[in-house]
């Protein structure tokens, strides 16, 4: 469910600026920036992914890392299947399966492939992190940590639970 929160504070500024699924496919954004990156090298490159996206093709940091690609991924993390646990909790509610995470420090993964990490926890600190990803002049991971509350800018999943 990290779609709605790009979209609303972040703006594509022309076309061509932008990859992206329009199926709701998992696993796309990191692969597509090493794809990006290989293909554009002077562009800044930067992939959104919710946990559970970037789990299903997080190795492919490792390339970035190999081929020195220095992406940006941005993990939006709040340990759930966000757009699952949404619809269940819409048409089944307090009954959801299969949706809750355990998650990796995305950051110290980062650093682990020979990348940069950074956690954030808080909006305020984001700008600075980005900033720093950016300047390491390596692959990065930038990990916001999110709660799984707060699905979507505008709705909680305990009001979708009891439909309000």
């Amino acid at each position: 469910t990290y779609p709605p929160w790009v979209h609303r504070f972040s703006r594509t500024r022309r076309f061509g600026t932008q990859a992206a699924p329009t199926s709701g496919s998992m696993g796309y954004g990191t692969p597509a920036a090493v794809a990006a990156k290989s293909l554009f090298p002077d562009r800044t490159v930067i992939a959104f992914a919710g946990d559970g996206c970037f789990l299903m093709n997080g190795q492919e940091f490792a390339t970035a890392v190999q081929y020195d690609l220095p992406i940006i991924v941005i993990v939006v993390n709040n340990g759930i299947y966000g757009t699952i646990r949404m619809h269940q909790e819409r048409e089944y509610p307090s009954r959801v399966v299969a949706t809750e995470l355990k998650n990796p420090n995305f950051a110290a993964l980062a650093r682990a492939y020979g990348g940069h990490g950074e956690t954030v926890e808080k909006t305020a600190d984001f700008a600075p992190a980005f900033e720093r990803a950016l300047a390491s002049g390596k692959p990065a991971i930038v990990e916001i940590k999110l709660d799984p509350e707060a699905i979507t800018p505008t709705r909680t999943l305990t009001q979708i639970r009891n439909k309000s």
